[in-house]
């Protein structure tokens, strides 16, 4: 296994997955999709527990967009029961381990029973100080946006006060801050609707590694990567601008 980013090293505060792959998965075994996401969701804390121990302190989970429940209604319920199985299953035990759930995204399409333990759960793990895990659960970067214009309207904000940390506080995410890295499973590059405001400057590591396949090394290499960048916020670093004696700063690149 790859060592650990130094500890004077770059740690991310907040990691954020895409985690793509549990319905191929499963194929590849020869399994129903829904086995994918039943053993996706089984890596959870084995994800928790690596982050944690490098010093990470929010990660947050795509666990389920606003476009998937497109998908066939028997993935769906599926998916619906894994999730309700996870939360019934592993709140405690994260309890236990002091991390603190959060649900970001929706909550009036959810059946009343799973919306209760969603806020079960998080009332439970409220006063923890430990790890956050922000939970994605019919979550679409558009409609969160939205949402956060309407409430603004609602609220009689004067236009004149809304800047983007305002904006921020209108968010689902208003509680931690934005990602610095993403990571996304199963191949694909696409950002998929996924927290669109918080990610204008979050670095990206894409893996073809399929969600369930994804182990502590790999995930400590994509810490590793993070810590190798120099993350400029579309800036240019006193530094840069005349490297090796060049006399002309070289074009800004991000």
């Amino acid at each position: 296994m790859p060592n650990p980013p130094s500890a004077d090293g770059n740690i991310p505060i907040h990691v954020a997955f895409i985690m793509d792959g549990n319905g191929r998965w499963a194929q590849k075994q020869g399994l129903p999709r829904v086995a994918g996401h039943e053993v996706g969701v089984q890596c959870i804390q084995r994800v928790l527990e690596t982050l944690g121990a490098l010093g990470v302190k929010f990660v947050t989970l795509y666990a389920f967009s606003t476009e998937n429940w497109g998908r066939p209604q028997d993935e769906v319920d599926g998916i619906m029961d894994v999730f309700s199985e996870a939360v019934a299953n592993q709140t405690q035990a994260l309890h236990e381990k002091n991390v603190r759930i959060v649900h970001v995204g929706r909550t009036e399409n959810l059946h009343p029973d799973l919306n209760n333990a969603v806020a079960e759960a998080q009332r439970l793990t409220s006063n923890n100080t430990g790890i956050t895990l922000n939970v994605a659960f019919d979550y679409g970067g558009r409609a969160e946006i939205l949402e956060a214009v309407r409430r603004i309207i609602e609220d009689g904000v004067n236009v004149d006060t809304i800047d983007e940390e305002l904006f921020s506080q209108y968010l689902f995410t208003a509680h931690c801050p934005d990602p610095d890295l993403i990571i996304r499973t199963g191949g694909e590059h696409r950002i998929s609707n996924f927290l669109l405001w918080q990610s204008a400057y979050s670095e990206m590591y894409h893996t073809s590694t399929l969600w369930p396949d994804l182990q502590p090394d790999e995930i400590i290499q994509a810490l590793q990567s993070f810590g190798s960048r120099r993350r400029r916020y579309g800036a240019l670093n006193p530094e840069d601008q005349f490297p090796d004696g060049a006399d002309e700063a070289k074009p800004i690149q991000e």
